[in-house]
């Protein structure tokens, strides 16, 4: 019998017996001192011909056989879903030593089983067996999707558990393409609805509106914002994204200089960057995927007039500093120990938070996510867009705009005791939350408690 045919029968409190596939099981984590109110799993799931996805599951600490399964997916493109387990939601967080593990009490999986997945091929432990990494967004729906057939072959009694998909950055593309895959796949999937986290759902509206974040929140003088209004705009209109008028370039280059050239945190514009100002880092490349119209412009303001361009993967952004510190995190993951509890083959080159050799030839497919939502809105599912208010990366503005595009009825609530809004579209079940102050790029990171208690009303269907 094959691997994929073993498996043991577990009968639990309840009565009801699950099926596990045990030559994935952790069994013991080097650096855990103490004892998880939980099974989990690590391994790797076929996402098609000589190509492997790295998963790490983890089941819900109250009541696994009804608790929904959430997917996690972090995004880049090219940057590992283990950075959101380990510094964001999962069960248990890396202390600074890079050799010990704590506790983590905001952990999601409390309320729900949690699938964590490296993806596409080539990031964190993921592989393919050429070593081909090139991709783009249909791609990567479709091998994510596979990579899911492959789990719910591995763990079968999970197809009867409502089923979430989470995306972060651009998993604001992975997560609805991927949903809609599974909507219409055919497969036995009880795909409830999807979340999106500071993601990117409009490249326009994402660029556009940073201009007027960066104003109202001081980075810009008046005569900068004098210049942008008086180059950038016509009959009330203005143009931040894609004008090819040079002193709207000139300006534009200016304002994206101040924000991502002067030291400033980019994924949480009030905490200082970790490492320092001006060092390369492995959102390099990731960055380039989000800010490409202004790497253009950068590039035209520079050589003074409107030119051919070099290949875009060659233009810099002016060195964006390093703000991700995820040290302890790559240590602790590439002892040998680690590695060989989770199951991670030893061939496979050491663990990073992102993958330069993925971002670097990834193709972006989607200007934007309308069409998909509207389509996987039609099929009734229920769909949460949530931000950190101090993010510049998918700021919380450009959210706003796109969820008011979709043209969705929408009714206005605040939570007494919350100090951001929560507003509910009634005929489809969206929900827009926005923004949770104090909160940067990785919601669940620096707002542990208010994404806990965000990620549960979701779930439950209930108010926040």
């Amino acid at each position: 019998m094959s691997l994929y045919g073993v498996c043991a029968v577990l009968a639990l409190v309840s009565g009801n017996a699950f099926c596990f596939y045990d030559p994935d099981e952790v069994v013991d984590l080097p650096g855990m001192s103490f004892k998880p109110a939980y099974r989990q799993w690590s391994g790797y799931l076929e996402a098609g011909p000589g190509r492997y996805l790295h998963y790490w599951f983890v089941m819900s600490q109250n009541e696994p056989l009804k608790d929904p399964l959430v997917l996690w997916l972090n995004g880049g493109p090219g940057c590992s879903s283990l950075d959101g387990f380990l510094s964001e939601n999962g069960p248990f967080h890396v202390n600074d030593d890079g050799a010990t593990l704590y506790d983590n009490k905001f952990s999601w999986n409390k309320v729900a089983n949690m699938l964590y997945l490296e993806s596409p091929a080539g990031v964190g432990f993921s592989y393919s067996d050429d070593q081909q990494y090139k991709t783009d967004d249909d791609q990567v729906a479709d091998n994510n999707y596979l990579a899911l057939k492959s789990f719910f072959s591995k763990f079968p009694n999970f197809t009867q558990n409502d089923f979430y998909i989470f995306g972060e950055s651009y998993g604001g593309i992975y997560a609805p393409t991927l949903s809609l895959r599974v909507a219409t796949g055919g497969t036995k999937i009880n795909l409830k609805g999807f979340a999106v986290g500071n993601g990117i759902t409009s490249f326009a509206l994402n660029d556009q509106s940073l201009i007027y974040f960066g104003y109202y929140h001081g980075l810009f003088g008046e005569q900068l914002w004098t210049d942008l209004n008086n180059n950038c705009c016509r009959n009330g209109s203005c143009n931040f994204y894609n004008s090819t008028e040079p002193g709207c370039i000139t300006t534009v280059s200016q304002a994206y200089n101040i924000v991502y050239s002067s030291g400033l945190n980019v994924y949480a514009l009030y905490l200082d960057c970790a490492g320092g100002v001006g060092s390369q880092h492995p959102f390099h490349f990731s960055m380039q995927h989000l800010f490409r119209n202004y790497r253009k412009m950068w590039a035209m303001e520079q050589f003074s007039r409107v030119v051919e361009l070099p290949d875009e993967s060659q233009l810099s952004l002016n060195e964006v500093p390093l703000c991700i510190n995820s040290t302890a995190q790559m240590n602790w993951l590439n002892r040998g120990d680690v590695r060989k509890a989770l199951h991670v083959p030893d061939i496979l080159p050491a663990w990073d938070i992102c993958s330069d050799v993925v971002a670097h030839q990834y193709q972006t497919t989607y200007k934007t996510m309308k069409d998909v939502y509207l389509k996987l809105l039609s099929l009734g599912l229920r769909v949460l867009v949530y931000n950190g208010d101090t993010d510049m990366a998918c700021n919380f503005l450009g959210c706003q705009w796109f969820v008011e595009m979709l043209g969705q009825k929408v009714s206005v609530l605040c939570s007494e005791g919350h100090s951001f809004l929560f507003w509910v579209f009634f005929f489809f079940f969206f929900f827009f939350l926005s923004p949770l102050q104090g909160a940067g790029h990785m919601v669940p990171q620096w707002a542990p408690g208010p994404a806990f208690h965000m990620f549960q009303a979701f779930l439950s269907g209930s108010p926040y």
